[in-house]
């Protein structure tokens, strides 16, 4: 039987062709948890999730695995959309943290201290793009998207997009995942109770690949998906009990 101690954080990368960019994500990656003082006492993990890739991104993460007992990867069977990817980073993760980001290297890994800071504080930390590097017609509808957003559910975030996040372990098991919810993580954690709050983080221009997400998946979809968001906080089961203890019990 494995006694080794668990993971003190687990970072889930969903990857749909990204060839280019992993070995560099990997390398930024594991610098920085590697000089992490959490690491100095406890293992980390890097759980990569291939998403259906067809541009050779598959080799490229296996080879990870032979080099590095950090990393894990998951092969989906098809390319099944970055909800599904998370959800089976989620379930493979080992972390008392959880961690997650994309890996087109728009993101600097380094920006996870910010976030660290707070996850003692509150249950969910969201990192939000101080200054987006994206063409504008996607800034536009990240924007509008993110307005009308906080109009129907009120999560009060202002960038759901940003995918720089750390859960405490907690939440993932808590949270309902359906298609395209990952754009809803801060509502969908409030709908059960844990605290949410954002810190600003950087935004880099994509150098290699293209992004897999464009204006009608990011706003028409989104905004699809807001009734059915809506639908789940009036109806959601949150509450919490105590049982009575038999008078043998208190003897």
């Amino acid at each position: 039987m494995n006694t080794s101690p668990l993971p003190w954080v687990s970072v889930v990368i969903p990857i749909k062709d990204e060839r280019d960019n992993i070995p560099l994500l990997a390398s930024q990656l594991l610098t920085f948890f590697e000089g992490r003082p959490e690491s100095a006492t406890a293992s980390f993990e890097l759980v990569f999730v291939d998403d259906g890739s067809t541009d050779g991104s598959e080799a490229v993460l296996d080879e990870l695995v032979q080099q590095s007992d950090a990393v894990r990867v998951i092969h989906l069977d098809k390319n099944h959309g970055q909800t599904a990817a998370f959800d089976a980073g989620f379930r493979q993760a080992k972390g008392e943290l959880i961690a997650t980001m994309d890996g087109d290297l728009q993101y600097d890994p380094a920006d996870f201290a910010k976030l660290l800071v707070m996850v003692n504080q509150v249950d969910l930390v969201c990192g939000r793009r101080a200054a987006r590097h994206d063409n504008m017609v996607r800034r536009w509808s990240s924007r509008i998207a993110n307005q009308v957003r906080n109009w129907v559910v009120h999560d009060g975030i202002a960038d759901t997009g940003c995918s720089l996040k750390i859960f405490r372990r907690a939440v993932v098991e808590r949270m309902p995942l359906f298609k395209n919810m990952h754009r809803f993580f801060p509502a969908l954690a409030q709908m059960y109770g844990f605290t949410v709050t954002e810190v600003p983080v950087q935004h880099f221009p994509r150098t290699h690949g293209l992004s897999k997400y464009g204006v009608g998946n990011r706003l028409f979809v989104g905004l699809y998906d807001l009734f059915a968001v809506r639908w789940m906080q009036k109806r959601c089961l949150n509450y919490t009990m105590r049982e009575s203890q038999h008078p043998k019990s208190q003897s």
